[in-house]
């Protein structure tokens, strides 16, 4: 199964009935209003924690209904993202979404060593993009968490991702490790990593995915670069996942295709014990309940 665009996701999500998502430190006017879409299109049932009078106000000020919704009061920040990390380890939600809470300070309770969602496995983010006159999404990892990731780290990040991309429903998974050319070069690591990841995967490694690399961004999506090349690639310019080799790719990557080509992204955080949404506040409305339509299909059973 692949799929052809957001409403595709939204409509898998929907069929899988309301998941229930902890909101830490709710007090944040865009993250409620994207709360207000996801409920206004069935995907989400929210636990709001954080300091209840301004939730209250501000979910007045967006025309958010939260009278019947829980809301967990918690003025302190620090306090609230525990609370909030607490709601998803005692079962009272599916995953995790960011307020209003500096992004490290979100994490650590994440991680924290005691009753945390860890899992021993390296966090890194998927995003996925619906780029206007493109036949499907497009995935990338990782352009958000991880620097300039080795290659174990690497292979973790795609095994990360194809997990997840499976636990969706896609079962054949084309994945293309991007580097600046086709050619294997000790004076460039990024094409020696790519071509240690395809080999890995010609080894069966990554059960459910064909993995190529390294390929130029041509290569990845058009089949008559590679032709014009003189390259074979199974692929053939139809690929599902791009593995970038830095986040700066990533960043680069993702941010052309949305202020350039007219992209829509939305991405969450995998590695956890459940997804977690980290949304940026450029991201438009329309974004965060994508982010949170991902999210919601990969809830825990």
């Amino acid at each position: 199964m692949r799929f052809s665009g957001f409403d595709s996701l939204v409509d898998k999500a929907k069929s899988m009935g309301r998941a229930k998502v902890a909101v830490a430190v709710s007090e944040d006017r865009e993250v409620l209003e994207a709360i207000k879409l996801a409920e206004q299109e069935g995907l989400i049932s929210p636990v709001l924690v954080g300091d209840r009078e301004q939730i209250r106000r501000l979910a007045d000020e967006i025309g958010l209904d939260i009278v019947g919704t829980e809301v967990i009061d918690e003025p302190i920040p620090g306090v609230a993202v525990h609370k909030a990390v607490d709601a998803v380890v005692n079962g009272q939600a599916h995953f995790l979404m960011k307020g209003q809470i500096n992004s490290s300070d979100f994490l650590r309770a994440v991680l924290r060593a005691e009753k945390g969602l860890r899992t021993g496995r390296l966090l890194s983010h998927i995003s996925a993009f619906q780029v206007p006159g493109f036949s499907r999404l497009l995935f990338v990892t990782d352009g958000g968490m991880n620097i300039a990731p080795n290659l174990t780290q690497k292979k973790e990040i795609l095994e990360t991702s194809l997990l997840y991309l499976k636990g969706i429903g896609m079962d054949l998974v084309k994945v293309v490790v991007l580097a600046a050319n086709e050619v294997a070069n000790p004076k460039m690591p990024v094409t020696i990593d790519a071509q240690a990841l395809a080999e890995m995967g010609r080894a069966g490694e990554f059960p459910g995915a064909i993995v190529e690399g390294p390929l130029a961004l041509d290569g990845a999506v058009s089949a008559t670069a590679l032709k014009h090349k003189g390259i074979s690639s199974e692929i053939n310019g139809d690929a599902d996942l791009i593995l970038v080799p830095t986040i700066e790719v990533g960043n680069a990557l993702g941010k052309s295709m949305v202020y350039f080509a007219g992209a829509t992204m939305a991405g969450i955080v995998l590695g956890a014990q459940v997804p977690i949404v980290l949304t940026s506040r450029n991201d438009t409305p329309r974004s965060k309940l994508m982010a949170l339509t991902m999210a919601a299909l990969n809830r825990p059973e």
